[in-house]
């Protein structure tokens, strides 16, 4: 009964980090107010004395873009705050709600089947009652290589199941389980014994033949892809169809056990499949007539729970009576488990993750981050329940299924809280995963997760903010789920240049967050932070483009745009750069994290502007004007041994297209003859002077980018820049020079 009465969270407010956030924004932008005056005074100069009028404008657009841009990202700094949890506060397991775990797939030799089948048995094994839990796989793929990894999988989890329940593992995937060490104390829960160590040594026996068993099903079975596009909708409830059981005392142990269920939505070439935000809602209609549990936890298939009390965690929050009415979700950090510890591509996301979504929280809360979070299933039907509602308008809503509509209704019933497994009807749940059961309903518009972006999570996250939802943003100190980051520059850039599009699909429709936001999220702040992730490909693309290229044109041609050492705005300029790059600097070592991180940041900001942030926005203008198709390539969960040792050795591997290598590399010789002409001036001519912070951004650049220096004039191993990437970038140089000439005199 004390328990009852205590809290099951506490809410931790940072006032300091917020103190010194909210004073660094004033003086900082004391600092822009005296800049603007001084490119204001441009348009007072007498016309003999102007410096040219376009390059002067060009450079003021991008200050202004950048400067902009920051002010949007201040609302993430505005109020951080942390969170504290109390699972052992929380009402017996027989009280506790039913959860569905959603696992999506999509390419079984991108993402390789153990793995998928790691993050399945991961789930299954959580702490919490095995039979109000509901694994659910979506195979996008329609891959029987999947299929029967499922199979194999529910034959392993009768023996790994009970084994981690008997020595309370805390990380319940076998793969990463049987890799961390022999000696890790930590992850066996505390056991040590012979009897232990035995047994442990007989799980991972039976793992290993797991592996073996559904790797030669990989490598006889169909992962070709001409069928992907085109296949029928296959629903199986996995289970066990053999009597054969070995040990009858592992049999009794293992019979109660997670539901699990594989789906494969049906897919014509005819019909838009809407990607991952179209097969979580066939995942949202095929459980709702089977389990229908209130809460859904949501994971990337490589994504495995690394603690199994994730669950009774968000429950601590989902559970509350304060804030329980309101909450849509609670969003658990993406960590790693690939990491190096140099990072040179930033795959941890660490401003995001340590900084950002803290202050995200505190405005009323995160978007939704594509994996891990656990949400609640009313908050994506809600607006469109109605008990007594009108059975023809219910339809229009949530489809023809008359199941899946009596579903619906018992999400807001008191028992809704109980264990509902039903036996639906096969030709029932076939319906429901047919390609053509959202036609003329508002599923992906209203209902479910969103369309219209490839960054379903995002939309979904703001949709259901400016419905007056609210999220919580938790991160305990050991990571919840782990999953695997890119380890190389193509996956990287590809990734980014993806994710930049889903964001400015959004930024440029009707739903774009600086117009529909302020009116509909609970505060003005919180719609800035969506503002900016919508429009941050945008701007970086824009403004580092500018800084990249027209001051050193301006260098190389003689004109100043900047004050001399000796004018009074030398100061403004310099104190703007110090101001922003210090505070950057004191984030990255306020999160543990050391100087090095903060070079490799700075570093792959540059990089990811002048390539995927440029070309994911060209693409989401080009979907806009009707001028080609959305598409979705899953991120590559497969390692390369070779670039993996570069990763981990801290050198970049440059195996990456044309069109990203180019742009980088034409960027960077252009700094290096701006900087060397600069420099002559400076010793020849006397301008160095007034031609001093320009010639600085070049040696900015060129320091902060000597990876692709290095990659282009001294190694020779095949992750360098080709000769040829070389001679083309060197070509698009002079190019712009001779452009720049004709612009800018």
């Amino acid at each position: 009964m004390e328990n009852s009465k205590l809290p099951l969270h506490l809410c931790h407010v940072h006032k300091l980090s917020n103190f010194i956030n909210r004073t660094h924004i004033l003086v900082h932008s004391v600092a822009l107010v005296f800049l603007f005056s001084y490119r204001a005074s441009f348009f007072f100069q007498h016309p003999k004395t102007k410096a040219a009028t376009l390059p002067w404008l060009l450079v003021f657009a991008s200050e202004v873009i950048l400067a902009f841009e920051w002010l949007l990202s201040q609302s993430f700094r505005w109020c951080a705050v942390s969170r504290t949890v109390f699972p052992e506060r929380l009402p017996e397991d027989d009280k506790l709600p039913p959860i569905d775990v959603f696992i999506c797939t999509a390419d079984p030799e991108k993402e390789p089947t153990v793995v998928v089948m790691n993050t399945v048995l991961s789930a299954m094994a959580m702490d919490y009652p095995p039979e109000k839990l509901h694994v659910y796989l979506s195979d996008d793929a329609g891959a029987a290589v999947t299929l029967n990894g499922m199979r194999e999988a529910w034959r392993f989890a009768k023996w790994w199941l009970p084994f981690c329940k008997r020595y309370g593992i805390k990380c319940t995937a076998p793969g990463a389980y049987f890799s961390a060490g022999e000696n890790d104390g930590d992850e066996d829960g505390g056991f040590g014994g012979s009897e232990f160590v035995q047994e442990k040594k007989h799980m991972k026996e039976k793992y290993e033949v797991f592996k073996k068993r559904v790797t030669e099903n990989a490598r006889i079975g169909d992962t070709r892809s001409d069928s992907r596009q085109d296949h029928s909708a296959v629903v199986e409830v996995i289970q066990e169809t053999s009597g054969d059981d070995a040990d009858a005392i592992q049999a009794n142990e293992a019979k109660n056990m997670p539901l699990l269920i594989y789906v494969s939505r049906e897919k014509r070439p005819s019909q838009p499949h809407n990607f991952k935000a179209g097969a979580l809602n066939v995942l949202l209609r095929v459980s709702g007539v089977i389990s229908n549990s209130p809460y859904i936890l949501g994971l990337d298939c490589d994504m495995h729970c690394n603690d199994a009390s994730s669950a009774r965690q968000a429950m601590c929050f989902h559970l509350d009576p304060k804030i329980s009415p309101s909450l849509a979700f609670v969003q658990f950090p993406q960590n790693f488990h690939n990491i190096s510890n140099n990072d040179i591509y930033d795959s941890q996301l660490r401003s995001a993750l340590k900084v950002l979504w803290k202050g995200y929280d505190g405005l009323g809360g995160p978007c939704v981050c594509g994996t891990g979070y656990y949400i609640k299933r009313v908050s994506l039907c809600e607006s469109s329940i109605s008990e007594a509602g009108d059975a023809m308008k219910l339809r229009q809503c949530f489809g023809p299924s008359n199941e899946f509509i009596k579903s619906v209704r018992q999400i807001n019933k008191p028992d809704h809280m109980l264990i509902q497994r039903n036996n639906a009807q096969p030709n029932e749940i076939q319906l429901l995963a047919s390609c053509v059961y959202e036609d003329g309903t508002k599923w992906g518009k209203e209902v479910g997760f969103l369309y219209g972006s490839v960054v379903e999570d995002y939309f979904t996250g703001f949709h259901l903010h400016c419905k007056g939802w609210i999220s919580v943003y938790f991160d305990p100190k050991r990571p919840q789920f782990l999953g695997s980051g890119t380890t190389n520059l193509d996956d990287f850039l590809v990734q980014g240049t993806r994710w930049s599009s889903g964001l400015v699909d959004v930024a440029i429709s009707k739903f774009s967050p600086l117009i529909y936001g302020p009116f509909k999220t609970r505060n003005f702040l919180h719609s800035m932070c969506y503002a900016e992730l919508a429009l941050f490909p945008i701007f970086y693309f824009l403004s580092l483009w500018g800084f990249a290229t027209i001051p050193q044109l301006c260098l190389l041609n003689g004109i100043p745009l900047y004050p001399q050492v000796s004018n009074t705005y030398f100061i403004v300029f310099s104190f703007i750069f110090l101001s922003s790059h210090s505070k950057h600097l004191y984030e990255v070592l306020a999160t543990g994290l050391t100087f090095r991180h903060w070079v490799n940041e700075q570093r792959i900001w540059m990089m990811k502007s002048v390539t995927s942030h440029l070309y994911g926005s060209v693409d989401a203008f080009m979907k806009k004007l009707g001028m080609r198709e959305a598409s979705f390539f899953p991120t590559n969960k497969v390692d390369n041994v070779e670039q993996l040792k570069r990763y981990n050795m801290g050198v970049f591997d440059f195996q990456t297209s044309l069109l990203f290598l180019a742009p980088m590399v034409a960027l960077v010789i252009l700094n290096m003859a701006s900087f060397a002409v600069g420099i002559a001036r400076g010793i020849f001519v006397g301008e160095l002077d007034k031609m001093f912070i320009q010639v600085f951004i070049s040696f900015y650049v060129i320091v902060m980018n000597y990876p692709i220096i290095e990659g282009m004039l001294i190694r020779k191993d095949k992750g360098s820049i080709p000769l040829s990437v070389t001679l083309v970038s060197a070509l698009v140089s002079l190019i712009f020079y001779f452009f720049g000439s004709i612009i800018f005199m």
